[in-house]
């Protein structure tokens, strides 16, 4: 990895960064030079971190659904960095392998609030307790959208639409904290995650993972390209953090998923859709 320090002297928070690839944008930001908050719902998660940077990051023990949580890693930020320049809104939870005829009728509200308050309020209140002072740095923020955010397929009903809500969150804060701070998102491809699911749903257990043998069969059908290294897709998050780099670039969501627009409509609709999940 060939560092740039595109992000020196900046603040970053970064929530769900203890592991996957919010844990990889926090060793690519700390890399280009930045300092890291993280606001991580394990308390475990949270000890590695302190454990692995030292005094290159500070975390937050906490729940992203809590706009206490998220004050807290804020004013975490500006008490021990002195300011905050980037929020990356990155949490996220699913409800895959499911399928919506298959949820069970007395856990589908539990499972709406659970995903969507992690995957849709939790970036929305990330954003209204940065924004005070992302105005006064003239800073950003960056979220973490999917695949999932514009085609079907990348996860269960909660999961697609929480993903597509992402694209409205992103353009709706570009128009209304322009010129001020940049809103964009990057939608990565399937990866070395520990993104789980939906306790509602009592997948808590499960995690994507582009190593089984059955994802990656449908993977292969899908994706032209197979980037299942989190840091992989880091890059693209501190360009759009960078104000040298993304000055002239808000509202956008960038597609990074493995170039799954380019395998063509056939291998899309067919079994490849649904390969990874279990009859």
């Amino acid at each position: 990895m060939a560092n740039s320090n595109w992000l020196e002297g900046d603040v970053a928070l970064i929530t769900g960064g203890g592991s996957g690839l919010g844990r990889a944008l926090v060793e690519r930001f700390i890399a280009e030079g930045a300092k890291v908050v993280v606001l991580e719902y394990s308390k475990e998660k949270s000890d590695a971190l302190v454990a692995r940077f030292g005094g290159e990051v500070a975390v937050v023990t906490g729940d992203v659904r809590s706009i206490a949580d998220n004050k807290r890693a804020v004013a975490l930020a500006v008490d021990r960095f002195g300011k905050l320049d980037v929020l990356v809104g990155n949490a996220g939870i699913m409800d895959m392998p499911a399928l919506m005829v298959d949820l069970p009728e007395d856990r589908l509200d539990d499972a709406f609030d659970e995903v969507m308050g992690v995957n849709v309020k939790g970036y929305i209140l990330a954003a209204y307790a940065a924004a005070p002072e992302l105005l006064k740095t003239r800073g950003c923020m960056v979220f973490t959208a999917s695949s999932a955010s514009y085609i079907p397929g990348g996860g269960g009903i909660f999961y697609t639409t929480s993903k597509h809500a992402v694209t409205g969150i992103v353009r709706e804060l570009a128009y209304q904290l322009a010129p001020s701070v940049r809103v964009n998102a990057v939608c990565p491809g399937p990866m070395k995650t520990d993104l789980r699911g939906s306790k509602a749903l009592g997948m808590q257990d499960f995690i994507f993972s582009p190593q089984d043998d059955s994802v990656k069969e449908g993977l292969a059908q899908l994706f032209p390209l197979t980037c299942d290294d989190p840091a992989d897709y880091a890059g693209l998050f501190v360009a759009l953090a960078s104000r040298n780099n993304a000055a002239t670039t808000t509202g956008e969501v960038i597609n990074a998923a493995d170039g799954i627009r380019i395998r063509g409509h056939m291998a899309v609709t067919g079994q490849g859709a649904r390969s990874w999940v279990k009859e």
